[in-house]
């Protein structure tokens, strides 16, 4: 008999450990199969909410955010390629790649769940951004992206330019910062389990393995 699992993903399109996180969590799912039945929501979380319009350089903000030198900043971003890599995702982010605001891409991600194409917009958003160093802030660049996945370029245009959803993201964001949310990766499995970080598979099959095993005694 299958388990349910509902799942909240919780991350930034900017972070690219929720990238190595959801290619872990995706993996995992596949290897237990018919054994649980999951549904992810992806919910949303601002890196930098504060972030200006034009950006701020990747080693620059890095710094500034964490006291990273330069040296420092490279050799996790080539950690990071290394991993990505391994999972079937090009990184090509450098020293010159810039940081966004991602408001906008959260709200159209909200939109894009209630159109059932949420995870679809996700991974192209990463994509977008990480592999083809694109500006997730940008309303053009975010409408192209929606349409590419199947949603309606009007609509998406029409929601950018409006605040609408915005009342929303802001709101399911300030939740799960009130539920202790501090970092993303937060994977949430039946609104009681977290796992955190960008985790391998095997981390997330023990946790839901454990999950089934407490749902079945």
């Amino acid at each position: 008999m299958s388990t349910s699992l509902k799942i909240d993903f919780v991350s930034d399109v900017s972070c690219p450990w929720c990238i190595i996180g959801l290619r872990g969590l995706t993996e995992a799912l596949d290897q237990l199969g018919a054994e649980v039945q999951a549904e992810i929501h992806f919910q949303p979380f601002e890196l930098n909410p504060n972030m200006p319009a034009e950006g701020q350089n990747i080693v620059e903000h890095i710094t500034e955010k964490y006291g990273s030198t330069a040296e420092e900043s490279q050799a996790t971003r080539a950690r990071i390629r290394d991993m990505g890599a391994a999972l079937g995702f090009a990184f090509r982010t450098d020293g010159q790649s810039r940081i966004y605001n991602t408001f906008d891409a959260h709200r159209l991600l909200h939109w894009a769940g209630l159109e059932g194409l949420q995870y679809n917009l996700k991974e192209a958003l990463f994509k977008a951004y990480f592999s083809d160093g694109q500006d997730p802030s940008d309303h053009a660049t975010l409408a192209i992206i929606a349409e590419s996945v199947g949603l309606d370029l009007k609509r998406a245009a029409e929601i950018l330019a409006s605040d609408e959803y915005a009342a929303q993201v802001r709101e399911q964001g300030q939740l799960w910062v009130s539920r202790g949310v501090s970092s993303v990766p937060t994977i949430v499995f039946n609104d009681q389990y977290a796992v955190s970080g960008g985790q391998p598979a095997e981390a997330f099959v023990g946790a839901i393995r454990q999950i089934i095993n407490e749902a079945k005694s």
